[in-house]
C-alpha cells in the first residue's frame, strides 16, 4: 500500500524535527558531563578501570562522541529550517527525550550495571544517584508530555504540507 507522499514527507520532517533535537539533547548532556563533572570537579572519568591515562583518553573519546551528535543534530536542523517544517513540540521533546535517556543510560547501565565510572568516589552514592537518575526521568517525561501535546496539535504539519 502506497503512502500519500505529502504525508510520508511531513513523517520526514517530523523525524528529522525528533532527531535534531534528540541528538542535540545526547550531546548537550555529554558535553555538561564531560565538561563538569569529568574536567572542572575531577570527579571520574568515562572509564575508571585502569590508569589515569587511559581514562583521559576515554575522556577525549566521549568529548569527540558529544560533539559529532551536536554538529549532526545541527545539520538536521538547518535542513528542518530551511524547508520550514519546524516543529518546535517535537524539537523540544526530543531534546528532553535524547538528554534524560542518555543521561538514564549513564546513570543505570554505565554507572550500575557495567560499573565502568561513577558520579564521585568516597562518599556516599545514593544521594548524587537518586538525583542523577531522577533529574534523567524527569526530562525524559517533559520530552513526552511535549511530543504528546504536540501530536494533538499538528499545526506545524499542516502549514508544511500546505507549501
Amino acid at each position: 500500500m502506497k503512502s500519500h507522499p505529502k504525508k510520508s514527507r511531513s513523517f520526514s520532517m517530523r523525524t528529522r524535527n525528533f532527531f535534531s533535537g534528540f541528538l542535540l539533547g545526547i550531546g548537550f548532556v555529554a558535553f555538561i558531563d564531560e565538561a563538569i563533572f569529568h574536567q572542572l570537579l575531577h570527579w571520574h572519568h568515562f572509564y575508571d578501570k585502569s590508569v589515569t591515562a587511559v581514562g583521559l583518553i576515554s575522556d577525549g573519546l566521549f568529548h569527540a562522541f558529544s560533539w559529532f551528535a551536536t554538529v549532526a543534530a545541527l545539520f538536521m536542523y538547518a535542513d528542518v529550517r530551511r524547508h520550514h517544517a519546524y516543529l518546535k513540540g517535537v524539537w523540544w521533546g526530543g531534546f528532553f527525550i535524547g538528554a534524560g535517556g542518555f543521561q538514564l543510560y549513564d546513570g543505570i547501565i554505565q554507572h550500575k550495571l557495567m560499573r565502568i565510572h561513577q558520579i564521585r568516589y568516597d562518599v556516599n552514592i545514593l544521594p548524587y544517584d537518586l538525583t542523577w537518575n531522577i533529574l534523567a526521568f524527569l526530562m525524559v517525561i517533559v520530552g513526552i508530555i511535549l511530543m504528546r501535546s504536540n501530536k494533538r496539535n499538528q499545526g506545524g504539519i499542516k502549514q508544511y504540507e500546505s507549501q
